[in-house]
């Protein structure tokens, strides 16, 4: 039996789930990395930059992508605006969730203008990241326990 969203999109089995941290800093990465592996998630795939990102995006398919704002030579918000414009529909509606320190209202206004699925301000704790992939994608995280 299949569970589906509200928007009617299946939800993915934790075995299968695959994530995407498109984040410029290693440690950042790696601690993202270790939080999805502790909470059960074992597809994770890493880009450093937003244009990389889009190139793993299109190759990976990942069901959530967790992306930084500040990063070069492309940004989070770069990399947002060409996946939105990406000429396959099922890719460009492709879920984001920025992870980020910059929770500054121009930021947060021109993530919202182009369709940002959720907005976490770093540092994310297990529970966060948990509760936001699980509002987005339907529930696919079981909960923490010990």
């Amino acid at each position: 039996m299949s569970t589906n969203t509200s928007e009617g999109r299946q939800v993915p089995r934790l075995d299968r789930l695959r994530i995407l941290i498109v984040e410029d800093q290693v440690y950042m990465r790696q601690t993202i990395r270790q939080t999805l592996n502790r909470l059960g998630v074992r597809h994770v795939y890493e880009a450093d930059e937003g244009g990389e990102g889009l190139k793993l995006t299109v190759r990976v398919r990942p069901d959530l992508v967790l992306c930084d704002v500040h990063m070069e030579p492309t940004d989070g918000l770069g990399f947002l605006e060409n996946l939105r414009d990406f000429q396959n529909p099922t890719i460009a509606a492709t879920p984001v969730v920025f992870l980020t320190v910059d929770a500054g209202e121009e930021t947060v206004l021109k993530s919202r203008e182009l369709a940002v699925n959720g907005y976490l301000v770093k540092p994310v704790s297990a529970a966060q990241l948990r509760e936001t992939v699980n509002r987005i994608l339907g529930p696919v995280i079981p909960a923490i326990t010990g």
